[in-house]
Order: structure tokens, then C-alpha cells, then sequence
């Protein structure tokens, strides 16, 4: 029985492993965020605690006891947070992770999984088919923050043989749970005031193309990787994943096609500054030969479901 614990655990990302993780593995999942009281489902598998990750203590107390033998690092301040308030995104990005990876060599946990993201990428960087490996360099505290995780990811492996892994998450779409302040939500809300029948304003330029992946194909990928055997992980900074590419006019004009009548009206704020140090596309062929990663879902089908269950919702 594998005993797991989920920091960040009611996030976007966080809200939906819980399922993935409740099928693959036996054993308790102890889902941790720093609300005090939040309504998480019941289910005799599942244990809510509080944990902020920025406290050292804290965080040693709850993998020593609770026995836990895999760690999903989910806590963090993602890109548009992080920019209103550094200090913070740096106390919970860092602080909290250096926290963790302490406390699961101190206890000997078995696996740890810190997701990483295309912020880490700077104005530089290769726009299209953009390499793991980049001499760019983040211009966010978010992007540094994320950039400096995952060095000490590899050098928490290299020096103490703690086996980190890590997927490096493009803009992620869900209808089930709204997205918390990352610089890609917008194609999110876009599917879903189509969906409602609602003007939507974005707050991107047009033209700004980013790479994009589903919740389902980035949790079954996250499952892969975590599943799969140590020799076959080369990489320890993190993987690239992603699925497509697009602009808000290209996901306007698939929404288009469930919604005729729908609008969009373009006012970019400033998370167009950080969308322009992104690239277009990432390269996933490390992912694709050590794992095996393939998303099932093309942006049509993607488009196509979201809507879909946007629409159930309204109802």
C-alpha cells in the first residue's frame, strides 16, 4: 500500500490528481492546501489536513507521520500572482520546495513529483519547438523560482538519490475546476462564456500563440512518468509535454463552431508582457522516447468537450 501526500492539493492541477492517483495506487491519500475547513468529497482513502509548506516543521511531521512513501509537490503562486506579490510566490516556491525536499531524504520517501512549467523559459529562449535544455533566462519570479526548482531537482537526485521527477506543464485546460491566476487561463474562460452564451474579453493579444494540454492527457502523463521505471527517467530537471499550439484568435474561431453568435473582445493587461517571453511550441521528444508520452486529445476534441460540459453546468 503506497501512502501519498498532495501539497497544493485543491489547486487546478491538485483538485484532479486526486482521482487519477485513488485509482492507481492503494493505500491513503493525505490532501494538504492552506485552507482551513474546504469541502473535499468523502471517501475513506482520502485525509485533508493543513499544511503551508513554508513551515519547515510542519512539513517533517506530516511525511514522518503519516508513513508517506510518494510526495506530489502541487503547492505554488503561479504566474500572474506572483508578479502582483514576489515575496510570497518566492517564500512558497522555493522555501516550501527546499522544505519538502528535505523532509523526504530526511524520511526516505520513495518518489517526488514537482511540475514545473513553460515560465521557465525567458525572452530568448527558441520560439518554436523550444529545446528542455535553453539558455533563456525567466524574466518572472514565478519563471526563476520554477527555473531554480528544477535544478534542485537534479541536484537533490544526484546528491541524495531522491528520485524527483518532473513534467514541464504548458497552459493546462479543465472544466472542472476554475483556474487560479496562471498567464494561459484565458483559453479556459473563453470556452466556457461560449458555452454560457457570454461576450468574453481577453486579455491577450490576439495573435499571442502558446503551447496547451488538456487536464486528462497532462494527468495520465503525469501517471506514466511517476510509474514508470527509474533507468528509464534521463531527465532530471523536468520533461517537456504539450499537445498544440494556439492563439486566442484560433481557440475563438474553434469556439465558433459549437457558437456562432459568440464575441470576443481583445484588452491585453499586463500578462501579455509575460505571455511574449514564452515560445510557441516546446519540443517533447525526450517525454515521447523515456515514457512514452502521447496526448490523445487534438484542440478540436478539446474545444469539443469543454464545451460540452461548460454547458451541462449551466444548465
Amino acid at each position: 500500500m503506497t501512502n501519498i501526500l498532495i501539497t497544493g492539493s485543491l489547486g487546478q492541477v491538485g483538485s484532479e490528481l486526486i482521482d487519477y492517483l485513488l485509482a492507481s495506487y492503494g493505500g491513503t491519500i493525505y490532501v494538504t492546501d492552506v485552507q482551513k475547513e474546504p469541502k473535499i468529497r468523502e471517501n475513506s482513502r482520502i485525509n485533508y489536513e493543513f499544511l503551508d509548506v513554508r513551515d519547515r516543521e510542519a512539513v517533517d511531521n506530516i511525511i514522518r507521520n503519516r508513513n508517506i512513501d510518494e510526495v506530489y509537490h502541487l503547492a505554488s503562486i503561479l504566474s500572474a500572482t506572483g508578479e502582483k506579490d514576489p515575496y510570497l510566490a518566492y517564500n512558497v516556491n522555493l522555501t516550501g520546495t527546499v522544505n519538502v525536499l528535505n523532509a523526504c531524504v530526511t524520511r526516505d520517501v520513495k518518489k517526488v513529483f514537482i511540475p514545473s512549467t513553460i515560465g521557465v523559459y525567458g525572452p530568448e529562449v527558441q520560439k518554436e519547438n523550444a529545446p528542455i535544455r535553453h539558455n533563456s533566462i525567466p524574466t518572472t519570479m514565478y519563471g526563476i523560482t520554477k527555473f531554480t526548482t528544477e535544478m534542485l531537482s537534479q541536484y537533490y537526485f544526484n546528491k541524495y538519490n531522491l528520485d524527483v521527477r518532473s513534467l514541464r506543464y504548458p497552459g493546462l485546460l479543465s472544466y472542472k475546476v476554475a483556474p487560479t491566476a496562471g498567464t494561459t487561463d484565458y483559453a479556459v474562460d473563453m470556452i466556457k462564456h461560449a458555452a454560457q452564451g457570454n461576450l468574453y474579453e481577453c486579455y491577450l493579444k490576439e495573435e499571442t500563440k502558446l503551447p496547451m494540454l488538456y487536464m486528462p492527457d497532462a494527468m495520465k502523463a503525469t501517471l506514466r512518468m511517476m510509474t514508470s521505471p527509474q533507468e528509464s527517467i534521463r531527465i532530471r530537471t523536468s520533461y517537456n509535454v504539450m499537445a498544440y499550439s494556439f492563439s486566442p484568435k484560433e481557440l475563438e474561431e474553434e469556439v465558433r463552431k459549437l457558437n456562432p453568435d459568440f464575441n470576443v473582445k481583445y484588452n491585453p493587461d499586463f500578462r501579455q508582457k509575460i505571455a511574449d517571453t514564452w515560445p510557441y511550441s516546446i519540443n517533447t521528444e525526450d517525454a515521447v522516447k523515456d515514457w512514452n508520452f502521447k496526448p490523445e486529445y487534438d484542440l478540436k476534441a478539446t474545444v469539443a468537450d469543454m464545451f460540452k460540459n461548460f454547458k451541462n453546468q449551466s444548465i
